[in-house]
């Protein structure tokens, strides 16, 4: 599928930036959306085509894609990037910000899927490639909602996978561990704003330092190791159905099948240091 139409979407910085700039690098055309389309300038001056899009907005992702067919006539490969991690107890975290995080994690991946099936079907060819994460196979305290989403898309992944097997369009799910990326930040600074003043004050101040870890040199991998996955999803002749990545991530999902779920809490909370 080289030289093929990729759309990449969460393409303003971490993984989807990555991802934009390794396949470009391979002779695809790439298309980077984001919702700041000034946080692309590195993207198009490497060849990205970039524009503005929110995937919480149907009008956007609609004429999104309608401009990418008009100008290219198809679409090879989706990467559906886009995504954030809100955390909070869920008792504290208010239920719009709850549905806010399925819009963009679940609904926006949904929708963009449906605009680009037709064509992937009438071509009997076509790649989505789905950005989960570790997250989706297991838990952290507060992160209901946002490893609610997660195991959303791992569901939904593998139930589209079963319904395209007859139309010659493959599934993959991509399963991200420690990445060193935007994603912890924010995920941090939202515990702490929405339950870093109450019962649950302690736990998310140690969430909040064991992120702060994992983004440091050294302990989190480089956004480029996922896309060099996400490229090999795009490419492969038969791609595998799920890709784990860095090396850790594999461990954590290994300990996680081997493990009771009392166990599993147990290994969790003492991680996190909240045993």
């Amino acid at each position: 599928m080289d030289g093929g139409v990729v759309l990449v979407t969460g393409a303003s910085s971490g993984i989807g930036e990555a991802t934009a700039l390794e396949l470009v690098g391979r002779g695809f055309i790439v298309y980077g959306v984001a919702r700041r389309l000034d946080r692309m300038a590195g993207l198009a001056a490497h060849g990205v085509h970039t524009f503005e899009m929110d995937v919480t907005d149907d009008a956007s992702i609609t004429s999104g894609v309608e401009r990418i067919l008009r100008e290219q006539g198809r679409i090879d490969v989706l990467v559906n990037n886009a995504g954030y991690g809100s955390y909070g107890a869920l008792e504290d975290v208010p239920i719009e910000e709850a549905r806010r995080q399925f819009e963009v994690n679940v609904f926006g991946l949904a929708r963009l899927t449906q605009l680009v099936l037709p064509h992937m079907r009438a071509q009997r060819s076509g790649r989505i490639v789905n950005v989960s994460s570790i997250g989706g196979k297991f838990y952290e305290p507060l992160g209901a909602w946002y490893h609610a989403t997660k195991f959303a898309v791992e569901g939904l992944s593998d139930s589209l996978r079963l319904e395209l097997q007859p139309h010659g369009v493959h599934v993959v799910v991509i399963e991200p561990g420690a990445i060193r990326t935007e994603w912890g930040a924010i995920a941090a600074e939202s515990a702490l704003a929405m339950s870093g003043g109450t019962a649950y004050g302690r736990q998310a101040k140690r969430l909040a330092e064991v992120y702060d870890v994992a983004d440091r040199p050294g302990v989190g991998a480089s956004p480029r190791v996922v896309a060099a996955v996400i490229a090999k999803a795009a490419t492969a002749r038969r791609p595998r159905t799920r890709y784990a990545v860095p090396f850790g991530a594999k461990g954590i999902l290994f300990l996680r099948r081997i493990l009771t779920d009392r166990a599993f809490d147990w290994v969790i909370l003492r991680a996190y240091g909240m045993n």
